[in-house]
Formats: structure tokens, sequence, C-alpha cells
């Protein structure tokens, strides 16, 4: 059986395997790579272990492809030419600005494949470009380092600003920091940089700050941002009017002019919802600061700024089926590096969301569901590269353009049986009251509840 015999069995039975291995031929290329780490100031050099074999370590590691980074090592330890130990030394060093970098460029390559498929998501709001920022907390790490073992502490590795973009389903920027107490706030000024004229910002409460909003102003932006009182210098002016309903409430908007740090004043509009339901904080009203022109209703913010779960969505997605914060890594470089790694894989699969979306429409799209295709290509994938040679993916894929890659990506998308992988739909389930005090719970047999529920002795 020739190769591409083969190649055709795995896109029967494997599609999103090959779909996602096509994809980063064409836009992990290890000559891409180097250049980019290259292109990047920075103390390391590339020297005998290239940036581009250690992006194909942690892109096995956080794809689940291989459990751990060691692991990943030893699969080629004998094409690796150094030791588990260089490998680690090299992680630990990668600066913060090759980590943003790595998530910028190539999600700017995978955005024009994704044009190109005429898959994207409908935009949020017509004639604006939609973007949607949050914070991330890298999780604690494994005492591993010997500055951490003595004390019965949690080591907090870094965090990042992350920005997305829901029309294109994909991470387009991150922001990292090695201080894990580090406030987001003080990560706000490199973000304001990157606003552009026609974008729509969406962000909770932590970025409602006088100074960032004013970056809006400057760059001739608009943003959507839940009101946080304590960080603003403001004042309401004139009543307070109903304009509607929405699914969650009643919407009322406001004129409120805000003081820039510098004296200058700003009107803008406040959207506030009064809630049928308290929050899980029980505020019974949110406002929603906002430039948009006012020809963007209240009620139209009001549930565009809702629209903001997408990122939470994104990053739920990634803690469970990617493995992006890695515990074992304790060097602030190294997990900041596993965590990029992560929104470029999660990127990956976005293309391969939009090439469905080209193939079977968008709502088939949106009913897929992250596990099943994580999980068929954790599980595919070791498999498929030891029958499918890694020059034939290079010859195949790596010189494509982003046209003759949605293309690809099409033709092999039309072949799934999106019954394989569609959401099961979720209820929430209705808890029993607790009875008695926890600590005073007697012991029962499983197997006897479940033999008593269904009439047996």
């Amino acid at each position: 059986m020739v190769l591409t015999d083969v190649f055709d069995c795995f896109v029967k039975q494997s599609p999103f395997a090959v779909m996602v291995r096509a994809a980063l031929e064409n836009v992990f290329s290890p000559e891409r790579l180097d250049a980019m780490f290259d292109r990047v100031p920075s103390r390391q050099r590339s020297g005998e272990l290239l940036f581009s074999t250690v992006a194909d370590l942690m892109g096995a590691v956080v794809t689940k492809v291989q459990p751990s980074v060691n692991a990943a090592y030893q699969a080629k330890a004998d094409k690796m030419g150094v030791t588990v130990k260089a490998v680690y030394d090299k992680l630990k060093g990668i600066e913060p600005d090759v980590c943003r970098e790595l998530v910028r460029e190539t999600a700017g390559h995978l955005a024009s494949i994704i044009e190109k498929t005429g898959g994207k998501a409908a935009d949020l709001l017509p004639g604006y470009r939609a973007k949607i920022v949050d914070g991330n907390h890298l999780r604690r790490t494994d005492r591993r380092l010997a500055a951490l073992r003595k004390g019965n502490v949690a080591p907090l590795p870094g965090k990042s600003l992350v920005v997305f973009d829901p029309a294109l389903r994909l991470a387009i920027d991150m922001i990292p920091c090695e201080d894990g107490h580090a406030q987001e706030r003080s990560l706000f000024p490199e973000l304001a940089e990157t606003i552009q004229r026609g974008d729509v910002w969406f962000a909770d409460r932590n970025f409602c700050t006088t100074d960032f909003l004013s970056a809006f102003f400057a760059a001739k932006s608009h943003f959507v941002i839940r009101q946080h009182a304590a960080t603003l210098s403001w004042e309401l002016e004139g009543r307070r009017k109903k304009v509607g309903n929405i699914e969650t409430g009643v919407v009322y908007e406001q004129t409120m002019r805000i003081v820039a740090s510098n004296g200058n004043e700003k009107q803008i509009r406040r959207i506030t919802v009064k809630l049928d339901k308290p929050t899980r904080d029980g505020d019974e009203e949110i406002h929603v600061l906002t430039n948009l022109p006012g020809k963007v209703n209240a009620c139209k913010v009001a549930s565009l700024y809702r629209k903001r779960w997408k990122i939470e969505t994104a990053f739920q997605e990634m803690a469970e089926n990617l493995q992006g914060e890695i515990n074992t890594l304790g060097y602030p470089k190294a997990a900041l590096f596993g965590f990029c790694m992560a929104l470029a894989s999660y990127n990956v699969l976005s293309v391969t969301k939009a090439a469905v979306a080209a193939a079977h429409g968008e709502e088939e799209a949106e009913r897929l569901s992250t596990y099943y295709v994580a999980d068929e290509i954790a599980a595919t994938y070791r498999g498929m590269m030891i029958v499918i040679p890694a020059s034939y993916w290079t010859q195949q894929f790596a010189g494509r353009t982003p046209t003759q890659m949605a293309r690809a990506l099409i033709d092999i998308a039309k072949q799934i049986d999106l019954k394989r992988y569609r959401k099961n739909p979720w209820t929430p389930k209705t808890r029993a009251k607790r009875k008695g005090k926890l600590t005073r719970r007697k012991h029962v047999s499983t197997a006897h509840v479940l033999q008593k529920q269904n009439g047996k002795k």
C-alpha cells in the first residue's frame, strides 16, 4: 500500500488528526519558527538545540500526544543530539517576548487560512472587528525547584492577558508576565498599544480604568466594558431612561462623563441592566460602559456584553482538552511557553472548525465537541506519525499557500461523519438537599443502594 492510500485511510478514520497535522506542518514549519525566534530580541541563541525542536516537543505535550516533556524527549531521543537537561535549560530561558510573537505570528497565518475557507463565524457587531480580552492566571506548579521546597507554598509561575477574536475563533495576542503576583493593570499600557481604529473591545470590570478607556478615544476605537466604580473617575449626567428588555432583565441608559488623568473629559454611555436574577456575587444590577455611537441600541450593547463568555469558553476548552498549564514546569518562562503553545494549538483546532463550517455550515461547526476532536487527535497522532513519515507531510503541506491549505482542509472536512463529534446536550441537574452533618454520615454500599432502587434484595 503506497503512502497516498495510507493517508486516505487516516482521512476516513481520523480526519481531525490529519487536518491538525497538515495545519501544523504548514504553519509551524521549522524554518518559519526558527526565523521568528532569530528575529525577536532574546538572550538565547539557537545553538545546537533549535527553537523549532523545543516547540515540537512542547506541542506534543500540550495536545496530550505525550504525557510530559521528558516523555516527548524520550520518543525522539535518538534524533535530538542533546540531553534532556539541555531541553529543560532551553525551556526555562525562552523569553516572554518570544512566546507572544509565536502566538501573534501563527495566529496571523491561521487567520489567512480561515479567511480563505469562508468559514468565519458571524461578526458580533457588523462594521467592527470584535476583540475580547481577559486575564489568565497560570495554576500553581509542583515545588520541584530547590528554592521552593522549604516552605509550604503554592508557586505561581505567571499570568497573561489574552486577546480573542470571536469571528475567527482565534487567540490573536498574548501579553505574558512572569510575576504571578503582579497586578493585571500593570500590563494595560502594553495592551493599550494594540488598540486599532475600527475595533470594539469587550472586557470585564477589571479592565475598567480611566487611562485604559482613554486609550480607546486616542485610537478612535470602541469598547464595551463593565463598570468598576473604584478604578474610574466619573460623574453621571441627566436621568436614567428605560430602553427595553433583554433576556436577563430591564435595560436603562444614562450619559456618563469620565475624566482622564491628564484632565481631559469624555462623554460615554452607561447601560444598566436591572437583573431578573442576581449574579453569583449578589449584584442586582450591572453597569456596562461604552463609547459606541447611539445608533447601536442600548439593548444591543447589553446583549453583546454577554458574548464575552466566548473567551472563557476557550479557556475552559483549553483546560479540559489541552495540557497548557503543566505543573511540572516550575520556571516562569517555561510555564508561559507551555501556555502559549496551548493557545497556538487551540488556534489550530479553530482552523479545523472553520473548515467544517465551510463544508457543513456554521451551525454544525458550533455543535462540534472539542473534547471528542482532541481525544481523537491524542489517540491517533502517534500511530499516524509512525506510518506516515514526516517527509510526506512536509512535501504535501509545508509550501502551500493559505488558499491551497483552505481547499485541502475543506476537502477533508467534507468527508467527516459529524455525528461522531457532536456535543452532548447538557441540562442542569437538581441536587437533593443534604440531610444531617457531613461529619456524621454513615457508610453505605453503592451496590446495595442500586439493588434497592431496582427492587432487588
